[in-house]
């Protein structure tokens, strides 16, 4: 299995102050904003990249008294959804705890290393969907049955497309 890097999702303090330094001094593009949860905290996704949903995505949840750590986890990506499967395996047999969620876009796998650093690895499905989503997905689905319970858990959000659809959107919003 290859992990490819991905993104990686900071907690900051100031949202405006974080946001304008990355969008405006280091050319990062906002691709998708919105809260995690009803009442919690926005996340703001953000990318250099066309094909890359997002490279950075910042989350205003940090208070004063917290550590200088700001690092919420790393992301990779595997190339296929059976590596994924096998990695789940690995994890579970190693009595990882998983939190297996769907973006509508990704089934990723998420869990923390020993020191508690987080941890997502993901696969891509061929669909767009705006942000943020999170659905738990069954694990034990086979790839024909998630990619059918992504598309039709999905498929009713006014941003589901076909990935390079969006992609085209992207681009022509820079």
């Amino acid at each position: 299995m290859k992990l490819s890097w991905s993104h990686v999702v900071l907690n900051v303090r100031d949202e405006k102050k974080i946001l304008d330094f990355y969008t405006e001094t280091l050319g990062f593009n906002v691709s998708d904003r919105g809260p995690i949860t009803e009442n919690g905290p926005n996340i703001i996704f953000m990318s250099q990249n066309e094909d890359e949903h997002h490279q950075l995505a910042i989350v205003a949840s940090r208070k004063d008294e917290d550590p200088p750590n700001s690092l919420n986890h790393l992301a990779f990506r595997v190339e296929s959804f059976n590596e994924l499967k096998m990695l789940n395996g690995k994890l579970e047999s190693a009595g990882v705890d998983i939190l297996p969620l769907s973006h509508g876009n990704t089934l990723s796998l998420y869990f923390s290393d020993p020191e508690g650093n987080g941890l997502e690895i993901f696969w891509d499905t061929p669909w767009h969907v705006g942000q943020p989503e999170a659905i738990l997905w069954d694990t034990s689905l086979n790839q024909k049955q998630a990619l059918a319970w992504v598309e039709k858990t999905f498929s009713n959000r006014p941003t589901f497309s076909q990935r390079e659809d969006a992609n085209s959107d992207w681009i022509n919003r820079s």
